[in-house]
């Protein structure tokens, strides 16, 4: 793995770790199968909100 990938991947996990803690969600290192659908679907809705976020702000 190419050391940008790398970096793109740690970004993503500071990421998605923000916004677990945001809603309340613990997320261990590494597996987290043992999720629900629901905390899963909320890290995500989560994610994808801040994303709109930073774009719509980037916009104006």
């Amino acid at each position: 793995m190419s050391s940008s990938n790398k970096q793109a991947k740690a970004a993503l996990e500071r990421f998605k770790q923000e916004a677990a803690n945001e809603v309340g969600v613990n997320l261990k290192q590494g597996y987290n199968g043992d999720l629900t659908s629901r905390q899963a679907g909320s890290i995500g809705g989560q994610m994808v909100k801040k994303m709109v976020e930073s774009y719509e702000n980037g916009m104006k």
